[in-house]
């Protein structure tokens, strides 16, 4: 039986842990940043890789054999989503795929429009290559965040949009966005001729009560869709640069295909690769283990938050291993980073990271940790704001 188990990571080159003086200047924080487990990853995956490092030959490499097959049978058994294997193609992750399909389905000073607060790479791809940056922010509500399908509407006309980031399940925020939410966003970029590009790569981190649909299982939306995904978030496989993109149009095909051509990128490498086919495979049991562990999590922080400071604000997490949390009652926006990283002593994702504005209350915290880390970084926040 895999277990999960939780490794202490100070001094073995992680960036989550290693890369504190860098990115925050200073190594004596509780890292709860960038989304990377604290935890092993399974058994399968340690003992496919032994058997190819025993081996001794590390050339060229190919797909394996029932490489395309173990993600078919994971999308179908967990997703009833049905992928054809012509549909699959390679990019090392999630992120460099979208940037890559920014340069294959839109040109400079295209509109891309995304919804904040959201993973602020989406941000990141649209500047560094020279795309309109727009803007429909999502609306919260008591307990979570819907879309505003009037704005969405209305920013795409009025920006000559050609091109979406669609975060589901949404990062930070936490939804799973439900069947008909996912179709009203996608008709009306249908309507408009606006590209998807659907970054699914937390389907797996869904809480109990909520299912993940795949956006392109909602109807027939092939034509303006590309769906990215990985294991990488599921069984914590980041190092291994595997990723994994679902094309079911042939026109798309061909573009990615050629412009893949001209950047000479013909695949990953072995270890992506073998680690992927074996966590799809055989990683099913785990991951249940894990996801207990990340709603323990959640749990634990937010009712010690929110019996302690009753002004705070906790969306519902329907998935992911991300908490978005809102401060703002207790610290003003300039002095965020001196009380949760001075005083409290935690590395966290800022609010502000997240959106142009309207997030400076917030911090996004990793529950993918041991427990002992967040009831630390809860009682940090409480000792640190209670008074």
């Amino acid at each position: 039986m895999s277990k999960v188990v939780y490794k202490k990571r100070k001094n073995t080159d992680a960036v989550k842990w290693d890369g504190l003086k860098k990115k925050f200047g200073q190594d004596d924080l509780i890292p709860l940043w960038v989304a990377d487990m604290d935890f092993e990853a399974p058994d399968c995956v340690k003992e496919a890789l032994k058997e190819y490092v025993d081996y001794g030959i590390y050339g060229y490499y190919q797909p394996p054999k029932g490489y395309k097959e173990a993600f078919i049978r994971w999308e179908e058994t967990y997703h009833h989503y049905q992928v054809k294997r012509e549909w699959i193609r390679f990019a090392p992750g999630v992120v460099p795929g979208i940037n890559w399909l920014l340069h294959v389905l839109t040109k400079e000073e295209d509109g891309v429009i995304i919804m904040p607060p959201v993973y602020y790479p989406f941000r990141d791809a649209i500047v560094n290559n020279n795309r309109k940056l727009v803007e429909s922010p999502l609306v919260r509500k008591e307990h979570r965040y819907v879309m505003d399908y009037e704005d969405f509407e209305q920013k795409i006309v009025d920006n000559n949009v050609k091109l979406f980031v669609f975060c589901t399940p949404h990062n930070p925020v936490g939804r799973v966005w439900e069947k008909q939410e996912i179709q009203k966003v996608l008709d009306i970029c249908k309507k408009h001729k606006v590209y998807v590009l659907a970054d699914e790569i937390h389907q797996d981190i869904v809480m109990k009560g909520h299912q993940q649909i795949p956006a392109a299982s909602v109807g027939n939306y092939n034509e303006i869709l590309v769906t990215l995904t990985a294991a990488t978030k599921t069984f914590n496989l980041a190092g291994c640069q595997n990723s994994i993109l679902v094309i079911p149009d042939e026109r798309l095909r061909k573009l990615y295909d050629q412009y893949m051509t001209e950047i000479r990128i013909t695949g990953g490498n072995a270890f992506g690769y073998i680690a992927v086919k074996s966590a799809y495979e055989n990683g099913r049991e785990w991951l249940e283990e894990l996801l207990d562990i990340i709603e323990e999590n959640y749990h634990l922080m937010k009712e010690t938050l929110e019996r302690e400071l009753p002004k705070v604000w906790i969306p519902e997490l329907e998935g992911t291993y991300l908490m978005w949390i809102d401060l703002g009652a207790y610290i003003a926006p300039e002095e965020m980073e001196m009380i949760i990283q001075g005083e409290c002593g935690l590395a966290v994702d800022y609010g502000a990271w997240f959106g142009s504005e309207g997030y400076d209350g917030f911090i996004r915290v990793n529950l993918a940790t041991s427990r002992e880390n967040i009831q630390k970084a809860s009682q940090r926040i409480v000792d640190a704001l209670k008074y």
